[in-house]
């Protein structure tokens, strides 16, 4: 009978451990297109729309040309009236800390005045209401074509604004970012070229972090962001493999958005669905890797959390929405194959928290297993998945040439920072494997923003503020007993001489317990 019970624990164990090899071995294949992108300088930065002749009163500006395969090919002459038209989407809900710095870089774009509308689609229920409204006519007494949009009721939240704006734009591209963004004054620049490839339905940007420095929770976050903004993203436009919109930072042509069926609510991640739903369309994401959009990452854990489990949860639910029309599709198998993981990318912590709570008891049963005829070598096999996704890491956040960091400081962090990235990742994945469950299930759940409150320095605090969370929920409890459960493997362990998994419990045990404490600390603020 015990024989039974520890092969059930092993095969379990070895399943989830093989599905995240394959995950690993999937995301080393985008690091190979990545890596094939660069090597060949395929794709090269294109000058975007030159600055206005300074001696000129009405200024004649230079459009950059760019071909089907987003190479530059000659610039040529536009007058401003001749710019496409733009309208500027910005989705904002209860923002109070940092919705006059948007609206105050928006209105700072370097295009034509007259070829440009900003709406503000404001959902908000809190002083935020009057923030906008002062900044907005402030801005309109500039003669800047500036609204703040006001719905009688926040239906389909995110998406069922972007929806109810699209009603009232006017402009043939329609450019997104979310309230914690500071796009540079060029932004539009150096997108709205690449749309002269009429099948180009999005132009999506690279995220950087304006507090990337603020506190180990920033950093860490960064490091995870940094992989999906230059070898994910990157690799799968290499590959030809489909991309996706990340709700901000971007460029729609209004024209794919309507002809994949417009914004829908019925998921928390819907840029990833429109996005999923354009390119089945024939529609084409193109990515700029050199084009940064500064932002503000999450400084305290219960937002970061809030915002994982709506990425999470968002992802299952968009993955049981298309894949069924993604394998009825004509891709070739490849792109099937690739789609099919970047939907079920959430799903990776659900094997991430099975393995961790099964090697507990595996810990224990080795020894009759290896009285059986197994043999410990088997794991080793698995290590393949671990150093394909350091190579990941360590070519995104040092060797992608969009750092400006020395090569010698960036390899030192991410010495130091890798291992608790992969331990908080880790400690993670009882929060997120909740959220894809629920995602799979079809629980539904309002759509909870992430609060942002101008952290841009260390000198900077989100102590005493509004928007935090004060509520204790059964997963933080989770997390706390969980930490003590690996805790316990790791002296098990050493009671029975056995170190098989003592460096996976450690981070286990680290992972879990950081997760746990940085929850009821910023619980408590007040």
């Amino acid at each position: 009978m015990t024989s039974v019970i520890a092969y059930t624990v092993l095969g379990i164990y070895t399943v989830a451990l093989f599905y995240i090899t394959i995950y690993c071995l999937l995301q080393f294949n985008l690091l190979y297109h990545y890596k094939k992108i660069k090597r060949d300088g395929s794709s090269p930065a294109v000058p975007p729309v030159a600055k206005a002749k300074a001696a000129a009163k009405k200024p004649s500006l230079q459009l950059a040309g760019v071909d089907a395969q987003g190479s530059h090919t000659t610039d040529y002459e536009v007058e401003p009236e001749e710019y496409p038209f733009v309208t500027v989407q910005l989705p904002i809900y209860n923002e109070m800390y940092v919705v006059e710095r948007l609206i105050d870089t928006i209105a700072q774009f370097d295009y034509p005045a007259e070829r440009f509308e900003i709406h503000i689609l404001d959902d908000s229920n809190d002083e935020t209401v009057d923030i906008t409204r002062r900044k907005v006519e402030e801005y309109q007494a500039k003669g800047l074509n500036i609204q703040q949009i006001r719905r009688t009721e926040r239906k389909g939240y995110k998406a069922g604004a972007l929806q109810y704006g699209m009603q009232l734009a006017r402009g043939e591209f329609i450019a997104i970012f979310d309230a914690d963004f500071l796009p540079r004054r060029s932004f539009l620049q150096e997108t709205i070229p690449y749309f002269q490839d009429e099948k180009v339905g999005v132009v999506q940007t690279r995220w950087e972090h304006i507090n990337q420095d603020y506190s180990l929770i920033t950093r860490l976050q960064a490091l995870q962001l940094n992989v999906h903004f230059t070898v994910e993203q990157v690799g799968r436009m290499s590959g030809n493999y489909m991309l996706q919109f990340n709700g901000t930072a971007g460029v729609w042509r209004r024209e794919a958005i309507e002809d994949a069926g417009g914004w829908e609510a019925d998921t928390l991640t819907e840029d990833l669905d429109l996005s999923i739903r354009a390119q089945l369309n024939g529609w084409k994401i193109h990515y700029r890797e050199e084009v940064g959009s500064p932002a503000e990452l999450p400084a305290e854990m219960n937002s970061f959390k809030s915002q994982q489990f709506r990425w999470m949860k968002g992802g299952a639910e968009t993955a049981k929405k298309m894949l069924p029309t993604v394998w009825k599709s004509e891709l070739s198998l490849g792109k099937k194959l690739h789609t099919t993981m970047h939907l079920l990318a959430s799903t990776i912590f659900v094997f991430v928290f099975i393995t961790g709570v099964f090697s507990v008891p595996l810990l224990f049963l080795l020894g009759e297993l290896i009285e059986l005829g197994f043999s410990k070598d088997f794991f080793a096999y698995f290590l393949v998945g671990l150093l394909s996704i350091i190579a990941v890491y360590y070519v995104a956040n040092v060797q992608a040439p969009v750092h400006k960091e020395s090569f010698g400081k960036a390899l030192y962090k991410f010495i130091f920072l890798f291992p608790l990235f992969l331990a908080l990742s880790m400690g993670l994945s009882l929060h997120n494997t909740v959220a894809v469950l629920q995602g799979y299930r079809g629980k539904k759940s309002p759509f909870v923003r992430t609060p942002k409150f101008n952290i841009q320095s260390i000198r900077d605090s989100f102590n005493k503020r509004k928007y935090l969370s004060h509520k204790l929920n059964w997963t933080t409890i989770m997390e706390g007993l969980l930490a003590l459960y690996f805790m316990g493997a790791v002296v098990g362990g050493i009671y029975i001489q056995n170190t098989t998994f003592i460096i996976f419990h450690l981070m286990l045990a680290l992972g879990y317990g950081a997760i746990f404490y940085y929850t009821l600390r910023h619980l408590g603020l007040k």
